[in-house]
């Protein structure tokens, strides 16, 4: 459902003034683009496995310590197939295709073993 002319006016007229009050979040915005939010996101949940692999190590100082990193590390694989399954195929391709050892790579490699066959990709 498209807008009227005066609902456009008045979302011109935001966009200006968020222009005018804060240009960063506007350039910010302009330069984000799905790929690499998720991107920032996967890597952030990879970090997570990482830290939660650390806390596992800590089972001899307590029991508690193994089942907060378990529990951290299965958080953080579902959140990154979560963000797998949101890349469209187009973008797991260009993933692909920035280098086979590369973390992009191995990401994109990940995303297409995880993708039901099928289905079709997520805009």
């Amino acid at each position: 459902m498209p807008l009227s002319d005066h609902e456009q006016r008045i979302l011109e007229e935001i966009e200006r003034r968020l222009a005018e009050e804060d240009p960063q979040l506007v350039d910010q915005v302009e330069r984000t683009t799905l790929s690499s939010h998720l991107a920032r996101r996967i890597r952030l949940a990879a970090l997570g496995f990482l830290v939660g692999l650390i806390a596992l190590f800590f089972f001899a100082v307590s029991i508690w310590w193994a089942i907060a990193g378990f529990g951290l590390m299965v958080a953080s694989t579902l959140a990154i197939t979560r963000y797998l399954r949101q890349l469209g195929r187009d973008q797991v391709r260009a993933l692909q295709e920035q280098g086979r050892f590369s973390l992009a790579g191995v990401l994109g490699r990940l995303a297409t073993r995880f993708r039901p066959p099928g289905e079709p990709p997520r805009p």
